[in-house]
């Protein structure tokens, strides 16, 4: 059978080096050549096809940034929904961490097509990822991302009780629940203390671990995301936020 041709911007999407918007923002620009072609937007290509980026583009994209916010309760993570803000409109230069050592200047232009990395609901806190980058976007959030997110969670019992599992129960956290009638991927779940659990997942449905813990009879008291892969939320205050260092890697 003939090889199916996919859409250039899917391809150079497939490939790590842009996310599809930028793609085809770079097609439209002349900055992508196919087999020494200059490309056309929405032409399709075979995987032994020749692409070539102009250093334009990869000079556009070593500007883009990407910053870790310590998002409060009150925030949506995209955008305004039901009277309530997004969490980018706390990166401002005067929410900026003092501590932040990137030799980046803060400029409102790094605003535009800042968008988040994942979801961290309403009425959680922690770590939060912003991004101008599709790249990082993709590695945090995409279909096949193996980027761990980890939480750490503060539980009670429904029935007053105090908040103990039974090994089964622990058991089912982990590897066992169906969300919307899917099965979860295996996650690692295990106590922190006596009333504290510690979460590591690689995917993120909506409103997961609550979720999750509604199923084992569990009622989450507090969510704070603390991780995303190698980085971590440290000593970042409550409603501040810091660039990505060029060092630092998801």
């Amino acid at each position: 059978m003939p090889e199916e041709l996919v859409r250039l911007s899917k391809r150079i999407s497939e490939l790590g080096i842009a996310s599809r918007r930028e793609a085809d923002a770079w097609i439209e620009k002349g900055w992508v050549k196919v087999n020494g072609e200059i490309a056309v937007l929405g032409m399709k290509v075979r995987s032994s096809d020749r692409i070539q980026i102009s250093s334009k583009a990869k000079a556009q994209q070593d500007k883009l940034v990407t910053v870790v916010l310590n998002k409060p309760i009150g925030y949506v993570s995209g955008q305004a929904e039901d009277g309530y803000e997004p969490a980018k409109v706390l990166v401002t230069a005067q929410n900026r961490w003092e501590k932040d050592d990137s030799p980046l200047r803060f400029h409102p232009s790094q605003l535009a097509h800042l968008v988040p990395a994942g979801r961290l609901d309403i009425d959680s806190v922690g770590l939060l990822v912003l991004t101008q980058d599709g790249r990082v976007a993709k590695s945090i959030i995409g279909e096949n991302s193996e980027i761990e997110k980890e939480y750490i969670v503060r539980v009670t019992r429904f029935d007053g009780c105090e908040p103990k599992l039974t090994t089964q129960q622990l058991q089912l956290l982990n590897y066992g629940l169906s969300l919307d009638g899917k099965p979860l991927q295996r996650a690692k779940v295990t106590w922190l203390n006596e009333d504290e659990l510690r979460f590591i997942l690689k995917e993120g449905k909506k409103r997961q671990i609550r979720r999750m813990c509604e199923a084992v009879g569990l009622k989450v008291l507090r969510l704070k995301r603390v991780r995303v892969g190698n980085i971590v939320l440290g000593q970042l205050p409550l409603g501040q936020w810091r660039y990505i260092k060029p060092t630092e890697h998801f």
